[in-house]
């Protein structure tokens, strides 16, 4: 059995190195520019470079996204771009545009090349196109089906890797698609058919006012009827190994270093034990409680197990589900003692019950009963952002070790 790659986001220096350290095969990144996440922290040129060096003292592996759909005054500057970049040993830079694969080809020529899900790339002649083309690794759309994607590894060059997307974000426009049209008129838009719904005039009207029409805007808040489910594949580990993927995707640039360390702990942990005993596999019902304890929304299978119907959409809130707080990250731990240096994230107190997370084995529970701050000074509780707390703690820690609360 293949073992696949568990593929974490990157969105900063430190989100690179808590999504290693969790247990992540490897990472993908943005630079300053050419990605398609401009609103994750991304790297300097320095930034990447000391990545890729932690990375790689690891074992691990980094790839770069540049997925941007480029207008003509943007070749100039990925040029000089992938030049400066190709000199930084990445594993792998990410495009979603022939005209950029192109670039890469003729300005990189030894830096592998993956196809990115903006190509929208749903079957297998596509898949071998992009193999043929020179694509070590094709990133399939998220409207696959578990059985298509069967039949794409079954139908293609088995040294084409395949990486899907498991856990994370989804839109109404998966992979650059929209299904408005399909849901509103049965026309399939993903087919030819499409209605263009998304050109339609609409209005709100509150139901205590009726008559009373007011425009819907789109702004960075979003719209409820446009909210989607998270994605999330924990649970069935077992098919997608044995689909064939490569390479296991989570979505999060832009989430937090406690969402990236929680989901790719959780995630390495049951592909470790499937692929330990694939026979005697049982899902640990445990992890899917972990993975809830991260900023959220409620989650579905997305296209896995068939299309997406009312039931993969969230209409009453677009508020994420946040049962948890990240309160505290250890800098230093010493043995002797006992006692932690934690740096604050968010206001914890004396009696607070806290949850400890490390890279490895289960959290464990304790009690505040004693903090002071760095005069060592006994103290009732740790209010200010990034102020430094030692404690005693209940278990041997480690540098990055988390520790969260329950909201209650």
């Amino acid at each position: 059995m293949i073992r696949p790659e568990l593929l974490a986001p990157g969105g900063s220096l430190e989100k690179l190195k808590i999504a290693i350290l969790y247990g992540a095969d490897a990472v993908y990144v943005g630079g300053e520019a050419f990605s398609l996440r401009v609103a994750a922290e991304n790297f300097s040129i320095d930034e990447l470079k000391e990545g890729i060096a932690f990375a790689h003292e690891r074992g691990k592996k980094v790839y770069l996204t540049a997925n941007i759909l480029p207008h003509n005054s943007d070749i100039d500057q990925f040029i000089q771009y992938i030049k400066e970049v190709s000199k930084l040993n990445f594993d792998a830079v990410l495009v979603a545009d022939p005209g950029i694969m192109s670039i890469v080809k003729e300005y990189a020529p030894d830096l592998p090349i993956h196809i990115s899900t903006q190509a929208n790339n749903v079957n297998y002649k596509s898949a071998e196109f992009w193999y043929n083309q020179g694509a070590k690794r094709v990133v399939l759309a998220r409207e696959m089906s578990m059985a298509e994607i069967r039949e794409i590894r079954e139908r293609t060059p088995q040294d084409l890797e395949l990486e899907a997307f498991v856990h994370g974000a989804m839109c109404i426009s998966y992979s650059g698609r929209c299904l408005l049209s399909n849901y509103m008129t049965s026309r399939d838009s993903n087919q030819g058919a499409c209605a263009h719904p998304c050109r339609w005039n609409y209005s709100l009207m509150e139901e205590t006012r009726p008559g009373e029409y007011m425009p819907v805007y789109e702004n960075e808040r979003g719209t409820f009827i446009f909210n989607s489910k998270d994605l999330c594949m924990i649970e069935h580990i077992p098919e997608i190994i044995n689909s064939g993927i490569t390479s296991l995707k989570l979505e999060g640039r832009v989430k937090t270093a406690y969402y990236v360390a929680t989901i790719v702990k959780a995630y390495r942990q049951e592909i470790d034990r499937y692929l330990e005993n694939p026979e005697g596999y049982v899902f640990d019902k445990t992890q899917l409680e972990e993975i809830k304890k991260v900023s959220h929304r409620p989650y579905s299978t997305g296209f896995y197990f068939g299309k997406p119907n009312e039931e993969g959409q969230v209409y009453t809130s677009s508020s994420y589900i946040r049962d948890y707080d990240l309160v505290g990250m250890v800098t230093d731990y010493d043995e002797k003692t006992g006692i932690a240096t934690i740096s604050q994230r968010n206001k914890f107190v004396l009696g607070d019950e806290i949850e400890i997370m490390q890279p490895e084995g289960p959290f464990i529970k304790q009690t505040v009963t004693y903090m002071e701050n760095e005069k060592g000074e006994a103290i009732e509780s740790a209010p200010h952002a990034a102020m430094t707390v030692k404690m005693p703690v209940s278990v041997p820690v480690c540098v990055n070790a988390m520790l969260r609360r329950e909201r209650k």
